[in-house]
């Protein structure tokens, strides 16, 4: 091979390794996800971890660490309290606590003066 060609080679294998060390950011994770490389990093969660609310007419269940649970029902030492979209709250003897579906997040109404500008903007 003639050196006009191994180097520019040379280099784009050079580029090509580094591109793998760097790692892919996947633009699909949900923004708190933690990589697979640095979850290693992370100890697991200690306690209860809420992991899925179905809510119905009917019937109120919650999936915490695993355990299907119902409104009223046990966890543990808890009683399964309330129920909501985004959380549960867990009575024990001597504490409450709540366990929320996506941790940091708090889920607030609209603000009722969004609305009002935007009807001002659209009267005639």
């Amino acid at each position: 091979m003639s050196r006009a060609l191994m180097f520019p080679l040379l280099l784009c294998l050079a580029g090509a390794a580094a591109a793998q060390r760097a790692g892919l950011v996947d633009p699909t994770r949900p923004p708190n996800a933690v990589s697979e490389s640095s979850a290693k990093e992370f100890a697991a969660p200690a306690g209860p971890q809420l992991q899925s609310v179905l809510i119905s007419p009917t019937r109120r269940i919650a999936v915490i660490s695993g355990s299907t649970v119902v409104q009223g029902g046990k966890y543990g030492s808890a009683t399964v309290a309330a129920i909501t979209e985004g959380s549960v709250l867990l009575r024990y003897a001597d504490r409450k606590e709540t366990l929320h579906l996506i941790s940091g997040v708090v889920k607030r109404d609209r603000r009722t003066d969004d609305a009002a500008h935007s009807e001002k903007g659209n009267s005639r």
